[in-house]
């Protein structure tokens, strides 16, 4: 099953639509800094936290740069979930100056 991608461009316009956002990075990463109200689980949480991508509409993947958001997206197309890769990730995000949050994630 290919795994759809869109860029950061795309994710800003379907965000403000009230897309979800689901952030594949570590802790120590994005608490340095996230798209505002992207979602934390942890790339080697994901399988312990599938219901997490469940809900209306594909669920947006991201993290660095676009691989651990990828390998996310493979995992949870086997498990019937649509979800949908954001390429360049944070990386890009950051570079197209958009702005990002600091901070912990909730708890």
């Amino acid at each position: 099953m290919p795994i759809h991608e869109i860029s950061v461009a795309e994710l800003e316009t379907v965000l403000a639509a009230g897309a979800r956002l689901i952030d594949v990075r570590e802790t120590d990463e994005y608490t340095a800094g996230h798209v505002s109200g992207a979602v934390l689980v942890a790339l080697g949480t994901v399988p312990d936290h599938v219901g997490a991508f469940r809900g209306d509409g594909p669920a947006y993947v991201i993290c660095r740069s676009g691989g651990r958001s990828m390998k996310a997206c493979e995992f949870l197309a086997q498990q019937g979930i649509e979800t949908i890769n954001v390429k360049g990730g944070t990386l890009d995000w950051i570079a197209g100056g958009r702005p990002v949050v600091t901070g912990s994630a909730p708890a």
